[in-house]
């Protein structure tokens, strides 16, 4: 494709590359075609070089809020939060009428622990979309998370008013009932999660809790056995608080985990191969 020219012979002379000149528009298009490279080799679990992709997508089409978007959302993957957050303001800044990048914004400070920020750009996201579920699902573990459980509840009632078999919001809105004492309360919303999906681990074990705490100590420990042995991670004090379990629910549990039967459940749990080992 162009080495040559006629028929002579070049001799000793090393090959030079071909090299075609690329206009900002196909520089451009392959940098998104290049994003889209990333976000399939996240897929098959290539995070490493998924990211290098991302990378150079954005060097590519430097302008293309979607290549720093991706970029972001890969950074937030890989738990670089901070360097999430700076490439998805880059995209938003490129891109201020995208609620996807305010809404995973949000996520990204909820991440970093800075809940009030999550919350300020799940909102500015809301004006744009109404529509998103699971951005008012975000939205009230971040209320949640700073203790104004009357707005958490508002959140998850939203979004389930837009999706009626969001069980998360459900379940997560009998995690706030718990910690404001009505246990009566969460137990339904927790039956409910359960109408909706029976096989969920989260629901079924919080619900043996408050069966248990009732003085149903049989019906609760059958209960928490079942959970545990759709999911041990949730035998896990440490797993549940990151699953936004309260000091309540976390006390209760504690008691219920400690008891000799669900210590042997646990280390039946424990002992079972995983999918890795079998």
């Amino acid at each position: 494709m162009g080495l040559w020219s006629g028929g002579q012979t070049v001799q000793a002379q090393a090959l030079l590359p071909y090299n075609p000149e690329l206009n900002s528009e196909q520089l451009e298009q392959a940098g998104l075609e290049m994003a889209e490279e990333a976000i399939q080799l996240m897929r098959f679990e290539r995070p490493d070089a998924a990211v290098s992709r991302a990378e150079l997508s954005t060097q590519l089409a430097p302008e293309r809020f979607q290549t720093w978007f991706i970029l972001g959302s890969l950074y937030l993957q890989g738990e670089e939060i901070d360097r999430g957050i700076e490439a998805l303001k880059q995209a938003q800044t490129l891109a201020p009428e995208e609620a996807v990048i305010r809404f995973t914004l949000g996520s990204a400070y909820f991440e970093k622990g800075d809940y009030q920020t999550a919350i300020n750009e799940i909102n500015a996201g809301l004006k744009i979309k109404t529509d998103v579920p699971t951005a008012y699902f975000d939205l009230g573990n971040s209320h949640l998370k700073l203790g104004q459980y009357g707005e958490a509840i508002k959140a998850y009632q939203k979004a389930v008013s837009i999706e009626k078999n969001f069980w998360p919001a459900i379940n997560n809105t009998g995690l706030v009932k718990y910690e404001q004492g009505d246990l009566t309360g969460a137990l339904k919303e927790w039956q409910a999660a359960l109408k909706i999906d029976p096989e969920q681990a989260e629901p079924k074990l919080a619900q043996a809790v408050a069966t248990y705490v009732q003085g149903k100590k049989t019906e609760g420990l059958k209960l928490a056995e079942a959970a545990l042995m759709i999911d041990g991670r949730y035998g896990d004090l440490e797993f549940l608080r990151k699953n936004l379990w309260g000091d309540k629910l976390l006390a209760n549990t504690k008691i219920l985990l400690d008891t000799p039967e669900m210590k042997a459940v646990l280390l039946r749990v424990q002992s079972q191969p995983t999918e890795e080992t079998k």
